[in-house]
């Protein structure tokens, strides 16, 4: 699995969405069924960040060129980190806000899960053995979350189409009322809902359940809530 990663913030457009004056493929290509880390999100080119957006929804991008016309494959899974600030730690100032804001909207609908990381306490760095599962007992928890998805519809959750979504992703009437709510307050996209319901029924076959119950849901909801993390909760 290839998984290209950069953290210059000089990288240009040319060397992500494609590699030259005749159509081919470019490091989010060469990603393809594999992982695309970008750090510090903020400070890469804009049209860096916005020519990513055509390749998370289709799963492959379109190079055009004067004469020739190509499209590769791009499906790729894409990790990104970011201060809240240029300066690291500043969290309310105008200039962690100008920062914070270039990385779009539209992008950030893209992305499903969105999360605060916050400083490891500096006793935890002591721990010879920090705390949590091993890595082996979270892989076989994940490889038996997508055998439940292939043999309930065939694909794995995120590949599922909006009449796929439909016919396989049912809430209960407590369940829709909780999305429905959650949709106006916090003024989310039907993209978002649409992701928000596909993470929430991966979350529930990572816990081997058959229902989307509450806990799942508000889980999935929870990742979505760009105001807290953008008002001052990143670090």
């Amino acid at each position: 699995m290839l998984t290209p990663c950069f953290n210059d913030p000089t990288v240009a457009l040319i060397s992500v969405y494609d590699s030259g004056s005749h159509p081919a493929p470019g490091e989010i290509s060469l990603a393809h069924h594999g992982t695309l880390f970008l750090d510090e999100l903020p400070e890469f080119d804009r049209r860096v960040l916005e020519a990513l957006r055509e390749p998370l929804e289709a799963g492959s991008v379109m190079i055009s060129r004067a004469a020739r016309h190509a499209r590769f494959p791009a499906d790729f899974q894409l990790i990104a980190a970011m201060n809240p600030s240029p300066q690291g730690s500043e969290i309310h100032s105008r200039a962690a806000q100008r920062y914070r804001a270039k990385v779009s909207g539209p992008l950030l609908d893209r992305i499903d899960i969105h999360l605060e990381v916050p400083r490891v306490p500096a006793t935890d760095l002591d721990q010879a053995q920090p705390d949590g599962e091993d890595s082996q007992t979270v892989r076989e928890r994940v490889i038996a979350a997508r055998q439940r998805m292939r043999a309930r519809q065939g694909v794995v959750n995120a590949r599922l189409d909006a009449a796929g979504v439909a016919e396989h992703i049912v809430l209960a009437q407590p369940e829709r009322h909780m999305l429905n709510r959650a949709i106006e307050q916090l003024n989310l996209s039907g993209r978002a809902r649409e992701r928000i319901l596909k993470l929430a029924r991966s979350i529930a076959d990572y816990e081997d359940r058959d229902a989307i119950d509450s806990a799942a849901l508000a889980e999935a909801i929870g990742y979505r809530n760009l105001d807290r993390l953008f008002s001052g909760g990143m670090s």
